[in-house]
């Protein structure tokens, strides 16, 4: 199994030093360096991609919250804080986990195992996913068949999902979570644009000034969080005037 690099981001140097002393006696986590300033921190983040970074929210400079909505796509943020209520927050940057200061070794390798999964299934289902035609959803106890091209967008409410359908007019429902629907939809096809929406991206009629994005008959504002990773599609995907 391949390690998981990681970097640790925390102003308080005891903080940073336990951190330190939890990867070290934790198999396969690479770490690459630490940092107590953000703002040296976020050059080499973007240099390095770790796997995972272990940030702290209160800082000087630039806080936690800012620091994660400019990360690379491949790293995973878990927040270290000794203030429970950024909890919530958190998972408005797309967060792997939160950890609350003082933090217990059982704790950090619950974050670590999350980490894992989350990296071996993209590591595993990237050539499958990049095959698939079709996908099975449990709709009112059946199986449906579905083509991933007839697919419009998917909408998470609660603890279900709604597919949206070319030539259907009522959505599927199906008890998932957005995290299954992210990790069985192929990368190539499908962007997350919203804590609660992934889109075609192939079906996407416009994007307003406003970061709003025209699909089917719904229009979906990007949040800052997610404005990033939708700003590096659009780089791929778009033509300007030079």
């Amino acid at each position: 199994m391949k390690p998981l690099s990681c970097m640790i981001v925390d102003d308080e140097p005891l903080a940073v030093r336990l951190l330190e002393s939890y990867v070290e006696k934790t198999p396969d986590l690479q770490l690459l360096t630490s940092y107590t300033d953000s703002m040296t921190a976020i050059n080499a983040i973007k240099e390095h991609k770790p796997n995972l970074l272990f940030l702290d929210i209160q800082m000087p400079n630039i806080d936690g919250m800012e620091l994660a909505h400019s990360l690379p796509a491949e790293t995973r943020v878990v927040f270290t804080t000794a203030f429970k209520e950024y909890a919530f927050e958190s998972y408005e940057v797309n967060a792997l986990d939160f950890l609350l200061k003082p933090i217990r070794y059982n704790k950090f390798l619950g974050s670590i195992e999350k980490a894992r999964k989350v990296f071996d299934v993209q590591q595993t289902a990237v050539q499958p996913k990049q095959l698939l035609n079709t996908v099975f959803i449990r709709v009112d106890g059946e199986w449906r068949n579905i083509s991933i091209d007839q697919i419009t967008y998917v909408n998470g409410m609660k603890d279900y999902v709604l597919f949206y359908l070319d030539g259907e007019k009522k959505p599927l429902i199906s008890h998932l979570t957005m995290k299954a629907v992210e990790e069985m939809l192929p990368s190539d096809k499908f962007l997350r644009i919203h804590r609660s929406y992934i889109v075609a991206v192939d079906k996407i009629q416009k994007v307003d000034r406003n970061d709003c994005v025209y699909i089917g008959e719904e229009i979906i504002h990007i949040p800052e969080g997610y404005q990033q990773i939708f700003n590096q599609f659009l780089g791929t995907r778009s033509i300007e005037r030079k």
